[in-house]
């Protein structure tokens, strides 16, 4: 009996570089603010506010402070206004988010509808949209394409939340092209997620039961869970070792486990080392 962690498990560059500068900055800086969380994941949050980072609801007077910007990215709206007010800003966005907000810019300025297939309520589609001059419209499933109003584009362009599901923006985008004469898209899903994506097609085939380990408000995450459950009904989607329950491995012979792009390692080797106890399974 096994347990298998998948290669691409863990924090991907994009976050390991947010983290990296956030802590970089606290020991420069004493003000340094943060509009939400540096990156979606408890552990992450909770180290970097024993720095003395703070997190903000909103932005006040800047004056002898830092802003600090997440990897998710932020609007323009809230860059300017940050510069504004006084604030030294610091850039922690993904270079992979950046380059997402630049398509934006640039097809926008061309005139072109600008559609994000992405979760409407998630950071970075926030903060994407917020690129755009003219309104842009977010899809989060191909169910949900308002078709009354894709009718009427002409010319638009499509970009993608960096997590999002590859098999799943290739439907949203397929159906769209029969409405729109001139659609140009962008696949903008970063590398680590495809990667990430790739391996958690394989290990729910492989094994008897598929751990994955991330915060439930963690995008790439939930998008590694749904695909494992849809291949494999024993996956579950844990964020603590609290969480895990030793029914799950029962007559189990081989446990899969990976874990999402902000998950860092210490939390993963807790849970495997937790599932190690209750099973007594190597490694």
């Amino acid at each position: 009996m096994k347990i298998s962690l998948a290669k691409s498990a863990g924090f991907c560059f994009g976050v390991k570089r947010a983290i990296d500068m956030a802590l970089k900055t606290s020991l420069s800086h004493k003000n340094v603010y943060v509009l939400g969380d540096i990156v979606h994941n408890e552990d992450v949050v909770r180290e970097i506010e024993k720095t003395g980072i703070k997190k903000a609801k909103r932005l006040s007077s800047g004056k002898n402070k830092v802003f600090l910007i997440r990897a998710h990215g932020t609007s323009r709206q809230v860059i300017e206004k940050a510069k504004g007010l006084g604030y030294d800003i610091i850039d922690a966005t993904c270079p992979m988010v950046k380059e997402i907000h630049r398509i934006v810019e640039e097809m926008d300025n061309r005139g072109r509808k600008i559609i994000v297939i992405g979760d409407k309520k998630h950071d970075e589609v926030r903060g994407i949209i917020g690129h755009a001059k003219q309104k842009a419209m977010v899809i989060d499933d191909k169910k949900n394409i308002p078709l009354a109003a894709i009718k009427k584009f002409k010319k638009a362009c499509v970009v993608v939340q960096s997590t999002q599901n590859t098999e799943k923006v290739q439907e949203i985008v397929a159906i769209l092209k029969k409405y729109i004469a001139e659609l140009e898209f962008f696949n903008t899903i970063c590398n680590p997620t495809r990667q990430r994506q790739e391996e958690v097609k394989k290990m729910p085939g492989q094994n008897d039961v598929m751990i994955i380990i991330g915060s439930k408000n963690s995008a790439n995450t939930k998008r590694l869970y749904q695909i494992s459950k849809s291949l494999n009904k024993k996956s579950h989607w844990v964020s603590q070792k609290e969480d895990i329950k030793a029914v799950w491995f029962k007559n189990a012979h081989s446990i899969g486990v990976t874990a999402g792009a902000s998950t860092p390692e210490s939390t993963t080797e807790k849970i495997i080392s937790y599932i190690q106890a209750l099973t007594s399974l190597t490694r």
